[in-house]
């Protein structure tokens, strides 16, 4: 086994994709995902009319890896969509402005209008042509009934992947 080989190995599908709306980044081998939701209060004497707001605040903590020859071209992909996460995306540019973030997908969500609030990449010696990545996003959504549609196709994607796993 030469220096150029890898400890890990990886398949077809990875456990998480993220994407500007053009190019896809997949993370293989995830091995923590964390979805954190804090839900608001409505004021103390609020009306029963409310003005669409968001009811909640949701992160996704991702830990994975990149994997292989190709590991340096995701890194750099993803530094470089973190920072149109910002600034404006290729799926903001395509849908006129609905959508102005990234797109996360996994078996537990998926997600559209995401920023990167953190990315953290590490190597080490013990694992050869692995890089370490751990990514935190904000889902930062504009108001509309798309976002519930893709939570409840996130089940079906669920399913569909432990159905593949076993």
């Amino acid at each position: 086994m030469g220096f150029t080989s890898s400890f890990m190995k990886y398949g077809t599908v990875p456990s998480a994709v993220i994407s500007d709306g053009v190019l896809p980044v997949p993370l293989w081998a995830v091995t923590a995902i964390s979805l954190s939701q804090t839900y608001h209060l409505p004021p103390i004497g609020s009306t029963a009319h409310k003005a669409i707001v968001a009811t909640h605040d949701d992160t996704v903590t991702l830990t994975g890896v990149f994997v292989g020859g190709e590991r340096y071209a995701w890194k750099l992909a993803l530094e470089t969509m973190a920072e149109a996460s910002k600034r404006g995306t290729a799926l903001a540019a395509y849908s006129g402005g609905r959508f102005g973030g990234l797109i996360l997908v996994t078996s537990m969500t998926i997600r559209t209008d995401m920023q990167v609030q953190s990315l953290t990449v590490s190597a080490s010696a013990a694992r050869r042509d692995v890089l370490d990545v751990s990514l935190t996003m904000a889902h930062v959504p504009r108001p509309s009934l798309l976002g519930k549609l893709l939570d409840v196709a996130s089940i079906g994607v669920g399913a569909l992947a432990d159905g593949l796993g076993s």
